[in-house]
């Protein structure tokens, strides 16, 4: 019977001399190391992208956006919103990947060769074992992922100056400030307690993919509107930068119809009742009113832009909690079942 063939004691390990946790972080440095390197390769070169498309977008939109009535703004729209979307997608897909190619096979991979039999002989010890891998690969992806985040703020900045966008939009919010930190955090999270559960790398990173995908998109389409309650107006002057939840009408007190966010669809709305107005390009505003000239009350749902920081705040904060329950459950999966 060897070291990699004998089974795993499932007690605490009171005969063997306690390793240093320095001796525990310099071997997860050795073993996971790749992984780290591919971490820091992917990362710069997304930060050198943001960069260098980004300091681009700073001079045309110096250029051509001040002030930002001028027709030279809209030919920045259609030229920069392109190189945006892909920094988008580049973004959301980080943290992702972060989970499925390094959270998921931290503990996948050694259940799944049986190696972390040899190293519980080593007086490493099991929860010391997990801790000494996870904690300091969660620090290192989080801080990673902290200053990702920060730098596409600095590359999105145009696009909220002029109120192109709302900053709590869905397709961005969750890829800038406290919010992108959590999330790659919680990727690493989701992919650690996979690979306990499951005790494969591959299925375990195909795991962590899909759940990733499942909780931001519940978060950004259910949750997160949530988080503070909307405030609500009959004003049609509805800041820009606002993110409006809903539009909807009422005549005579009762409920009327609902408002589609599209914009194309609210021109025909307009020209259903109102066949004078323009046939294109008409703003919410001219909408609303239309529909006040034939008795109706236009309200409108919205998160003011001044909710950004607290939204951050809130959605980092429960992200946190889950990646420390999630760690935790792995730890506890190691102790009671890893034998």
């Amino acid at each position: 019977m060897t070291a990699l063939t004998m089974p795993a004691r499932a007690g605490h390990d009171a005969g063997l001399r306690p390793v240093p946790w320095r001796r525990m972080a310099w071997v997860t440095w050795r073993q996971h190391r790749i992984a780290l390197g591919g971490v820091v390769v992917v990362l710069s070169a997304l930060a050198v992208y943001l960069w260098l498309t980004g300091l681009q977008i700073h001079h045309a939109y110096a250029a051509a956006c001040h002030p930002a009535s001028s027709i030279a703004c809209g030919g920045f729209n259609s030229t920069y919103v392109p190189h945006a979307v892909v920094a988008i997608i580049l973004m959301q897909a980080a943290p992702a990947l972060i989970g499925a190619f390094v959270g998921a096979p931290v503990l996948a991979r050694e259940m799944e060769t049986g190696t972390f039999r040899y190293a519980w002989t080593q007086g490493f010890g099991r929860w010391r074992w997990t801790l000494g891998k996870l904690v300091p690969l969660s620090i290192a992806v989080a801080a990673a992922g902290g200053a990702c985040g920060a730098l596409f703020s600095w590359y999105y900045q145009p696009f909220f100056a002029e109120s192109f966008q709302t900053p709590l939009a869905p397709i961005v919010f969750g890829l800038r400030g406290v919010a992108f930190a959590a999330w790659t955090l919680a990727a690493f999270a989701i992919g650690a307690l996979a690979g306990m559960l499951i005790r494969r790398v591959v299925p375990a990173m195909a795991a962590t993919l899909a759940v990733y995908a499942g909780l931001a998109l519940a978060a950004g389409t259910f949750l997160r509107q949530h988080y503070l309650t909307p405030l609500l107006t009959r004003a049609l002057n509805v800041p820009r930068s606002a993110w409006i939840m809903r539009q909807w009408t009422t005549k005579g007190g009762k409920f009327a119809f609902a408002i589609p966010q599209k914009s194309a669809i609210q021109a025909g709305l307009v020209q259903q009742f109102c066949p004078s107005a323009p046939p294109s390009g008409v703003p919410s505003e001219t909408l609303g009113q239309c529909l006040s000239r034939h008795g109706y009350t236009q309200w409108t749902s919205y998160q003011p832009a001044s909710r950004f920081w607290p939204f951050q705040w809130i959605e980092g904060g429960w992200l946190l909690a889950l990646s420390v329950l999630l760690i935790a459950a792995a730890v506890w999966l190691v102790r009671r079942r890893a034998t």
